[in-house]
């Protein structure tokens, strides 16, 4: 243990032997509400609500730096400033959360984001709304049906979406919102429809009506069913709009920042658009020589979405498709045309959130986000992934969290979930599943790191039961706990004073507890109240190790009914727990343990 002092500028410097080791303590909260364990805090930021930097990392040299401007500074034209307060014209009534923002009002969305954001008050999330850094995606029509409102913006925790959506070739609307359910259960914050078969109408009604997230479209999918995409029209793009918000879509994908004038930047690139957006109003472009018609339509979109407070999620039409086309001309020339719609869209009164790139190399991914801060003046960034390389199909839920931990440390606000089936197929219920708990990881792990008040009290107490060895304390605050605990039944189906990876002379877990000058394990509320047997698994955890293949049936069938008589365990108290056993006990009870495995496996194989 090195001595520590603290210097005048918040950093601490940590003396070991003849060399100090300053820590960039920057003043961050600490994530920790009550101060536990030894870790300085965050190193990011001093938090900033209420400016342009909330929660946000330290800048790396050349960064782009916050725009100084926000929603105030795009006020309607008929609005009029009188004693520092912003004044509507007469008649004027407010429907939008900006709107309300604007007028100091605080709506009970704003009290329910607070209370799901206990970081913040109130007037806080008002506040943010108002300078254009926070949405509240409610159209009106949903919050009369099961919507929860949440918030989204660089104030608040991270959030995480989930795209879902029937195709030509598979799924249907009960499966979807069987997608959605599953959805919601694994932690999505708010959910898309990017259905493109079957029934779409029907298939996001039903959708809408079972949410409780926000739900996301994107309209131009459905704005060209029975006809080619080059006989769209404003009329057709506004009558669309229409009817979706009446169904109750909290949010649209509009991408009104593709420009015939970005077209030629595009010549080089390896993979041209990926959008699906993108690539059919480029089409329409070059068949009509005309400009994007959800361009030159705009402040028509504006008025339509106003009516219902749908925000806008302003689409990347020229997001990068791989790492060779990431941050080239085409991408950022498409963000500074986002910056200039967000204005308008503000000025119309209108919620407004910002669509990012997908493939990014790593080392890009800070410059993107802070780059979109300065020119959309900080409304929130939304994007997907991004992938930190190419080359892993089927695995691009774990290329993707990886760059969407460092987008929401550097900035993102909410984060678009990549399941293991991009790029090769539609996902299924478990691809939802694996998506999800990927980008939650990368959340949190952001979150903690920007030092939002709070965010690792979670990680503490599971910490604390570790260090107990308190195991069903353990898997209860384990975000998936049926898969934590069938991994360890997996082993060792009792809980004992150490785990099968090291057994019990080897558990470095249980020697620290054991020292009498360590608290190690000693929290009070995480012991274990004397003998803590396994519960016999239930029906999701067995179907868990069945999928898993690595035991047989009989003995998934023994941890499932917990016929423990093979390990001398038929009643009362199993002696493999080693605070009533020696070590020898305890090691010849796992080597019984593993013989009968291999016993159980020699039988199925024979």
């Amino acid at each position: 243990m090195g001595r520590e002092r603290l210097l005048p500028e918040g950093c601490a410097v940590y003396i070991l032997g003849m060399s100090d080791y300053v820590l960039p303590l920057a003043g961050a909260f600490n994530p920790s509400t009550r101060d536990e364990g030894t870790n300085p805090g965050s190193f990011a930021r001093r938090a900033d609500v209420g400016g342009p930097l909330a929660f946000a990392s330290p800048d790396s040299p050349g960064m782009p730096q916050p725009s100084g401007k926000t929603a105030w500074d795009f006020m309607p034209d008929d609005w009029t400033r009188s004693d520092g307060r912003w004044q509507p014209p007469a008649g004027f009534e407010p429907v939008t959360q900006l709107e309300f923002a604007r007028l100091g009002v605080v709506t009970p969305e704003m009290r329910r984001v607070a209370e799901r954001e206990p970081h913040l008050t109130a007037e806080q999330v008002r506040d943010e709304v108002a300078a254009g850094r926070m949405i509240i995606p409610a159209n009106k029509r949903h919050l009369a049906m099961n919507l929860e409102p949440m918030a989204i913006g660089r104030a608040s925790r991270t959030k995480i979406n989930a795209n879902m959506g029937a195709s030509p070739i598979s799924s249907g609307t009960d499966e979807e919102v069987e997608k959605l359910r599953w959805a919601e259960r694994w932690g999505a914050d708010t959910v898309m429809d990017l259905s493109t078969g079957g029934d779409l109408d029907a298939c996001r009604a039903a959708i809408v009506r079972a949410s409780r997230v926000p739900i996301g479209t994107v309209p131009i999918y459905s704005m060209i069913l029975g006809r080619k995409i080059e006989e769209l029209t404003e009329d057709v793009i506004l009558a669309e709009l229409e009817h979706q918000a009446e169904q109750g879509v909290d949010y649209f994908t509009i991408h009104a920042g593709v420009l015939l004038e970005h077209l030629p930047l595009l010549k080089r690139r390896l993979i041209g658009i990926v959008s699906r957006g993108g690539s059919l109003l480029a089409k329409w472009m070059v068949t009509h020589r005309a400009n994007n018609p959800m361009y030159t339509a705009f402040d028509r979109i504006c008025d339509v979405m106003r009516r219902y407070d749908v925000s806008f999620s302003l689409g990347d039409g020229l997001r990068p498709g791989g790492l060779a086309d990431a941050s080239d001309a085409a991408q950022l020339a498409e963000l500074a045309t986002l910056g200039k719609l967000t204005e308008r869209a503000w000025k119309r009164g209108c919620q407004v959130m910002i669509e990012g790139p997908g493939h990014v190399p790593f080392d890009q991914i800070e410059f993107n986000m802070k780059l979109e801060r300065r020119l959309c003046h900080g409304a929130p960034f939304y994007v997907l992934g991004p992938l930190v390389t190419d080359v892993f199909p089927g695995y691009d839920h774990i290329t993707s969290c990886i760059g969407a931990t460092a987008a929401a440390y550097h900035g993102a606000s909410m984060l678009c979930y990549v399941t293991p089936k991009e790029h090769v197929g539609l996902p299924k219920k478990d691809d939802v599943k694996q998506g999800c708990i990927a980008y939650k990881i990368a959340a949190h792990a952001a979150d903690v790191a920007l030092g939002i008040p709070a965010t690792r009290d979670w990680d503490d107490d599971l910490t604390k039961a570790r260090a107990a060895l308190n195991w069903d304390k353990h898997f209860e605050l384990a975000f998936d706990s049926d898969y934590a605990r069938a991994l360890h039944d997996e082993d060792l189906d009792v809980d004992t004073d150490f785990c099968a990876m090291c057994g019990h002379d080897w558990c470095s877990v249980r020697i620290s507890k054991e020292l009498a000058e360590l608290s190690s394990g000693k929290a009070e509320g995480f012991q274990r109240e004397g003998i803590a047997k396994s519960a016999a698994l239930t029906p999701e955890q067995q179907a868990i190790l069945e999928q898993r293949g690595v035991l047989s049936p009989d003995e998934i069938h023994r941890l499932a009914t917990k016929t423990r008589k093979a390990v001398g365990a038929e009643e009362g108290k199993g002696s493999c727990h080693s605070d009533y056993v020696d070590a020898t006990a305890a090691e010849t009870l796992q080597t019984r343990l593993v013989t009968l495995r291999r016993k159980d496996e020699s039988a199925s194989a024979g």
